[in-house]
Parts: structure tokens; C-alpha cells; sequence
């Protein structure tokens, strides 16, 4: 009898006993985050076995939603005693099993509190980017310190160094005392990064504090870029890349009055964006980005991301945004091809989606005859014939919209003015070194003459004299020539010089005149 009920207390052991194949710790669901946790634990002798283990269970709890990896959260954890010793850096874990086991076996080290040289080690080695096995750059670093609060040691300049760098400083104190020490190490705000709470209640604060680290180092996995009047792209990074599953997209416009931020909504809200007449897509495991149209210019959207795997859970990314005002056509005119008698005119953007046609209206300034034009939608220039030659018009570029509105932009456009070249040009030489020049001429809008002459011999070959002559002169005589000297005759108008006419005087020294006509 006595056999039989020692081996049923042997098989009972053996059933309750936890086996070293069961099923391990469910992978993190807190797919929001990235950045780099170290937790200053203290194990000193002040800290009895029962709080150290009670310390250890809220840093399992805490921790076990966060999903771990290179690019999503890293946790160190550095104990503080006589010695401070890393019991795990940043790159020892990845999955929560590993990381959970891990608390489960780390040991008390015992001895004296020695904050400061634990801080010296945090701050030199373990988050300092760039060290082997350090911190991440560019990536959140935050430090959770758990205290109970005895003799903490001058730590405010260690931690003051810290801040200075950038990393976040929180503490959870299990003593009432130093209060004031503690408040000055944190970093501000200090109501959301200083807790005080008795041992055997540390729990009540898990998802405070939780909450308060995700604040810190929650990652930008969503983002929109591309935003148009009516249309966007919303991009994130493929977390189901290599699993099975689907990305389900949400959208809508936010309604007047709305922060935005979701809730429950009325009927026919979606529960995840927050938005009345959401619109949904889907996109594949391996996709990573999604262009979404049709939406209303000058308008707040929320979009949400739901990543559906039958392997793994996801928590929803949303984002909010605003698309552009719209801009109707057109906001800028051009002028090119510009002649004597026309002149193209271009305008733009073209929008031939909301666009029915455009209108062109143009005068002569001041006071000229109105002459019109109607171009489709989808031209964006006319050429505006049979103007007047050196003239200033107004043109009006007015697009008429599908809406029924209308927008018009106005610009001044002057065609050339017409620049007749010489009619006749005749010299006659008079003497050895002079010369008798005439033209003619029955040409408007004259400013004058110009007259050049240069020699083209030795000893003056290439040395160049000009001279101006009023509207109303159709001859001179030019003197002291050099031999062979060509002279040019070109009429001057208001805005250029008109073409003009050369001929070269032939000097003999016989002095026979001798007349050259062009």
C-alpha cells in the first residue's frame, strides 16, 4: 500500500513538473516601436531576495508585448552592486523567449549600491552609439532605473551627462525616500517618468510606465508622401514580409470638428480610423506602399493600416494628413514665338480633368478693339495673329472648370516693332581721302543714323570711326579716309538698328572720281 502511494506521488511530480519542451513565450505584439531599453536594476544588499524577484516578474510583464529585433526594440539590463555587471547587452536577444528566459535566471549580485560606477558603465559602453555592442545611432535611448530608493549615491551629475546626450531617464522607485534626488534625475515630464510604488503593487503602474516608454521610442512606421489635391501615397515598412497574410487599408476623410485620433464613431464609422465612408484597399504581404486617389482637395484624412497574418498579430498604424488646396488653372503665362504681327501665348498647369476649356481675351493697350479666342482643355498655347506691330497688348488666359468656376490670370505681351532696312546706299569719292555719301530713304519711326567706316589696307587695316546723324539727313561727306575704307549706313529705330547697307570707297591718285552704287 505504502509502494503504491509513494509511486502515484512520483508520477504526480513528474506531471507537474514544467517541462523543458512546452510551448515558448508568445512572440511580442507591439509592433509601434524602435529604439534601444536598458534597465538599471538594483541588486545591492539593501534589496531583499523576495523584492529582486518581484522586480525581475514586472520587467517580464512589462516587457513581453514589445516585439524585439534589430529594427524594432532592443533591451539591456544592467545590475548595480559592489561590482556592476551587464547581464544582457542590446544584441543578446531577439525573440521573447530568449528574453524572458533570461529574466527568469538573472541573480541578485548583493554588496554595496554603487549607482555612480553602473552609471559610468551605461554611459561609456552600453548607450554610447557606436561602441561594440552599444546603442543604435539616430535611435531612441532610453534608461529605466529600479530603485528602492536607498542610498542612491551621487547620481545627479552622472544623469545630468546622460540627459545631456539624449537619453531618456525614468525611474520606478520602491521606497518613499529621495525624493527629491529622484525627481531631479528624471527626465521631465516628471509626473509621466517618476513612479513611487510599494513592492507588492508594482503591477499597477506596468502599463504607465509601458505607455510612458512608448511615447519615447515609438518609431514612424507609417508615413504619407506625394500628398496632391487629390491624391497620396501612403508608405510603411513591410513587417509581413515573409509571412502569409494581406495589408488591409483604410481611409476617409476626418469629420468637421474631429481631432482625428479614431474612436468609435456612428454608423458606418470604422472602428479603426475614426472616419464615416472609409474606403478600403488591400495590398499583398510583400508590398510596402499604395497610391490613394479620388481624394477631395484641402481635406483631413486618416488612413490605417491593418496587418492581417494568421502567424503573427499586429497592432493597427494610422496616420493623418491633408491634401493641398486646389489650384485651378492657370497660375503662370508665358510669351515666346514673339513677332511683328504674333505672339504665342502658353499658360499652365494644364489640368484637362477639371478643365472644360479656356478662354483668351486681348487688346490694345490703352484703349484697343477686344478680339477673343476658345482653346480645348487639353491646349495649353495659342498663337495670336494679325496684331499690330510694335505694340503692347493685355492678355487674358480665363480656364472655365467642370465645377462651374472660373479662374483668370492677365499678362502684357508686346509684339516687335518693324525695323525696314536701307533702301539705297551711293558713294562718290572726292579727292584722294574723301567721300561723298547718300542714301535714301521713306521709312516711319526713324531715330536717326549710324555711320561706320574702317580701313581695310595698310596702314589702317581694321581701325573703325563712327558717327550718328539725325532722322532727317540722307547725305554726308566723310574725310581723311584710308585707302579702301569700307563704309556702312544703318537706320536706328526706337527698340533696334535696321539693317543697314556697306559699300568701299576706291581712292586713285590721279584723283578721278569714281562712284560705286550698292
Amino acid at each position: 500500500m505504502e509502494s503504491h502511494m509513494l509511486l502515484t506521488w512520483i508520477l504526480s511530480c513528474l506531471l507537474l513538473r514544467p517541462s523543458a519542451t512546452q510551448d515558448p513565450v508568445p512572440e511580442g505584439v507591439l509592433n509601434c516601436c524602435e529604439g534601444d531599453v536598458l534597465f538599471l536594476l538594483d541588486s545591492s544588499g539593501s534589496v531583499s531576495s523576495y523584492e529582486h524577484s518581484r522586480m525581475l516578474s514586472f520587467l517580464s510583464e512589462l516587457l513581453l508585448p514589445f516585439s524585439l529585433g534589430e529594427d524594432q526594440v532592443r533591451v539591456g539590463l544592467l545590475q548595480v552592486g559592489t561590482k556592476p555587471r551587464l547581464e544582457f547587452g542590446f544584441n543578446t536577444f531577439s525573440t521573447q523567449s530568449g528574453l524572458q528566459g533570461a529574466l527568469r535566471n538573472t541573480k541578485p549580485l548583493r554588496g554595496d549600491t554603487n549607482t555612480v560606477e553602473a552609471l559610468r558603465i551605461a554611459e561609456e559602453w552600453v548607450l554610447k552609439p557606436g561602441t561594440a555592442d552599444g546603442a543604435r545611432a539616430g535611435i531612441p535611448r532610453v534608461l529605466v532605473w529600479l530603485t528602492d530608493g536607498v542610498k542612491p549615491g551621487d547620481v545627479v551629475g552622472p544623469m545630468s551627462k546622460l540627459r545631456e546626450e539624449g537619453v531618456a531617464v525614468l525611474v520606478v522607485s520602491t521606497g518613499h525616500g529621495n525624493y527629491q534626488v529622484l525627481r531631479e534625475v528624471v527626465s521631465p515630464p516628471v509626473e509621466n517618468h517618476l513612479y513611487f510604488v510599494d513592492i507588492d503593487d508594482m503591477s499597477i503602474i506596468t502599463g504607465d510606465l509601458r505607455d510612458a516608454i512608448i511615447e519615447i521610442i515609438l518609431a514612424k512606421r507609417i508615413h504619407v508622401r506625394d500628398v496632391s489635391t487629390n491624391s497620396a501615397t501612403l508608405q510603411w515598412r513591410p513587417v509581413l514580409s515573409g509571412l502569409t497574410g494581406y495589408y488591409e487599408i483604410r481611409f476617409g476623410p476626418v469629420p468637421t470638428g474631429d481631432t482625428g485620433s479614431g474612436g468609435q464613431g456612428g454608423p458606418g464609422t470604422s472602428p479603426s480610423t475614426g472616419v464615416s465612408h472609409y474606403q478600403r484597399l488591400t495590398q499583398s504581404a510583400d508590398s510596402s506602399t499604395v497610391r490613394l486617389t479620388g481624394l477631395k482637395p484641402d481635406t483631413t484624412y486618416n488612413a490605417t493600416l491593418i496587418p492581417e497574418s494568421n502567424e503573427q498579430a499586429f497592432r493597427p498604424l494610422s496616420v493623418a494628413f491633408t491634401t493641398k488646396p486646389e489650384v485651378l488653372s492657370p497660375t503662370t503665362i508665358t510669351v515666346s514665338e514673339s513677332g511683328h504681327t504674333s505672339v504665342r501665348v502658353s499658360w499652365g498647369p494644364l489640368q484637362p480633368e477639371t478643365v472644360t476649356s479656356y478662354h483668351i481675351e486681348y487688346s490694345a493697350l490703352p484703349r484697343g478693339k477686344p478680339h477673343a479666342v476658345t482653346v480645348s482643355r487639353t491646349q495649353n498655347s495659342t498663337l495670336l495673329r494679325d496684331l499690330q506691330p510694335d505694340t503692347t497688348y493685355l492678355v487674358t488666359v480665363t480656364a472655365r472648370h467642370a465645377s462651374g468656376k472660373e479662374k483668370a490670370m492677365s499678362v502684357k505681351v508686346c509684339t516687335q516693332e518693324v525695323t525696314p532696312a536701307l533702301a539705297d546706299l551711293q558713294l562718290t569719292t572726292v579727292g584722294s581721302d574723301s567721300v561723298q555719301v547718300d542714301w535714301k530713304s521713306s521709312m516711319t519711326g526713324l531715330k536717326g543714323y549710324w555711320l561706320t567706316w574702317e580701313g581695310q589696307q595698310s596702314p589702317a587695316p581694321g581701325q573703325r570711326s563712327s558717327l550718328y546723324l539725325p532722322p532727317d539727313s540722307l547725305s554726308t561727306r566723310l574725310t581723311h579716309l584710308p585707302p579702301s575704307a569700307r563704309v556702312c549706313v544703318s537706320p536706328i529705330y526706337r527698340t533696334a538698328r535696321g539693317e543697314g547697307l556697306c559699300c568701299t570707297a576706291q581712292f586713285y591718285s590721279d584723283a578721278f572720281a569714281y562712284g560705286y552704287q550698292s
